[in-house]
């Protein structure tokens, strides 16, 4: 794992290996099907994976599908997806629900062990009984059961003999803990659910805190590598290996999650905006999924760039969304053709130029990769500029087009405004312009010399397009922070920007005509694009931005 002189995980699976404590070290990276990965995920992937590799061993991928009411294939397709497209291949596939009866069997054990117990209290009874921050829990009335009748009902239950939700499995630990999670948590719960993987042979389910311990000793997983919301699980986590006489000890380990600025990481919050419409799906490209990000155009390599910049460390902290989009212009600026597009046309007709004829130009397809070699662009009487390349009564120290003023079109030629044809409502429609032949790009001419370069389109030859242009989909800066009183009665959705995306119809060159989903361009002047794979028609392409070309952000 590069960049990581502070990766104090890295330090301690070294001390492991070199005290002899560990031979080997296999990892796992462990998520629920519940919902589509984030950017956060790809830095639990991505420490996970190359940590392992770092020191020779093996990383599993395994789904935690313990609650069947929230999980699904889709989500299953999905994160294997995720986990490819960013780079990473896992050692073993692995289920938990593979491992539903060795589960049982351990909770039978701590039932006989008088370590677990059935309880009939309700869920806001168990809830109530177990007390605050402040004041101990109670406990059930039912704590004192005889291992014969837990382990009897717990059977019942098993066979389907009571209703979803009325009776729990417990574990037996302490009321009075100061940590919540050791006043006797819920290990199992009824439920007549059916389940994507094991379909309708279990009522019965494991709770995450119970079975995730039992399936990383089942694999025999060295470093059980989490975010830091799970250090007061850390007890609870080691009390489930060492009830259930595992043989295999794994230590957990948490780094502080990744928050990035104007976003939320909450997989019940995306999926919120999914199932409210307030986006168009998991791979919305204003979406901090991995597959949002992948359809507005970002890169693996940026991802993985970006999130081993971000480091290692137990601390929290929201990362501005500008040092990702920083790493994606690094990683495309040289990879990107470039190009022209006019995203808000206005016609220009240039007088003096023959009526009739074209001609081909020459243009660099990337000049800081002259080796991507060049491309021919048409060039005749009409073409389109952007409509913010026109002021009418410019301001001091605007060099773009006016009437009177000359400017440079790219790769062309110098080109002044001689005219402006208005309509009924006095809106700009059509410029008249007249050009000087003498000023051909590459001709080396320098007679004299224009202050604004202006990109176009040859109106013949354009091709449609649609662009699709994103500002933040949150505008709180960081959700996560502590809010006044004021602001913690706000729900997130209070910040969704409802001016996250513009929709404008515009035009390419001719050259663009055959492109494919995902292909990435930059744009003169207008940024960094992708072709969306999920709109984009043989009709017309739809372009998502990626990033703009300029950023104030600095490493």
């Amino acid at each position: 794992m590069e960049n990581n002189s502070s990766n104090f995980i890295k330090s301690i699976i070294k001390e492991d290996l070199e005290s002899g404590k560990h031979s080997t070290v296999i990892t796992r990276f462990p998520p629920e099907p519940n919902g589509y990965l984030h950017i956060g995920h790809a830095k639990s992937i991505l420490i996970n994976f190359e940590l392992a590799d770092d020191f020779g061993g093996r990383t599993n991928l395994r789904f935690d599908d313990t609650n069947p009411l929230k999980e699904d294939q889709e989500y299953v397709d999905s994160i294997k997806e995720d986990v490819k497209w960013l780079g990473y291949e896992w050692d073993e596939l692995h289920f938990a629900s593979n491992y539903f009866e060795e589960m049982y069997n351990r909770a039978v054990l701590l039932i006989k062990k008088g370590k677990a117990y059935v309880d009939d209290l309700t869920a806001d009874e168990i809830r109530e009984y177990r007390g605050t921050l402040t004041q101990p829990g109670k406990e059930s009335p039912y704590r004192n059961r005889f291992a014969e009748e837990n382990l009897e009902l717990f059977d019942q239950m098993r066979k389907g003999e009571f209703e979803t939700g009325s009776k729990v499995l417990r574990a037996k630990i302490d009321m009075t803990s100061p940590n919540l999670n050791l006043r006797d948590p819920v290990i199992y719960r009824v439920s007549h659910a059916t389940h994507h993987n094991t379909g309708d042979t279990w009522c019965i389910y494991p709770m995450y805190d119970f079975a995730h311990p039992i399936e990383d000793a089942i694999e025999g997983v060295t470093h059980s590598i989490c975010t830091t919301e799970f250090e007061d699980h850390r007890p609870l986590y080691n009390w489930v290996v060492e009830e259930c006489e595992m043989e295999s000890k794994p230590k957990q380990i948490e780094f502080g999650r990744l928050n990035i600025t104007n976003t939320v990481m909450s997989k019940r919050k995306l999926k919120q905006l999914v199932d409210e419409g307030f986006v168009d799906g998991w791979d919305d490209p204003r979406m901090p999924t991995v597959s949002g990000l992948r359809r507005k155009g970002y890169t693996s390599d940026a991802i993985r760039n970006f999130v081993r910049e971000t480091g290692v460390s137990k601390g929290y902290g929201a990362v501005d969304e500008a040092m990702l989009e920083h790493f994606a212009r690094e990683d495309l600026k040289l990879k990107a053709p470039r190009t022209m597009g006019v995203l808000k046309p206005l016609k220009v007709v240039i007088t003096n130029y023959p009526e009739g004829e074209s001609e081909m130009l020459d243009a660099e397809i990337n000049p800081e990769v002259p080796e991507m070699g060049s491309r021919q662009i048409p060039f005749g009487r009409e073409i389109y500029i952007e409509q913010d390349d026109f002021m009418e009564d410019p301001p001091k120290k605007y060099f773009r087009l006016f009437p009177g003023n000359e400017v440079r079109l790219k790769h062309a030629y110098f080109i002044k405004c001689e005219d402006v044809i208005k309509d009924e409502n006095g809106n700009v429609v059509e410029l008249h312009c007249t050009y000087d032949p003498e000023t051909k790009s590459g001709s080396g001419f320098t007679g004299r010399k224009v202050k604004g370069t202006i990109h176009w389109v040859d109106a013949k030859n354009a091709v449609p397009a649609e662009f699709r242009l994103y500002q933040p989909l949150i505008l709180d800066a960081d959700l996560e922070a502590e809010k006044s009183e004021e602001e913690e009665e706000k729900t997130f959705l209070d910040y969704v920007n409802d001016q996250s995306l513009e929709v404008v119809q515009g035009f390419v060159e001719p050259n663009m005509n055959n492109v494919k989903g995902q292909d990435k361009f930059q744009f003169f002047r207008h940024g960094y694009f992708n072709v969306d794979p999920k709109n984009t028609t043989p009709e017309k392409a739809v372009y998502n931005r990626i990033v703009s070309l300029k950023s104030s952000f600095k490493l």
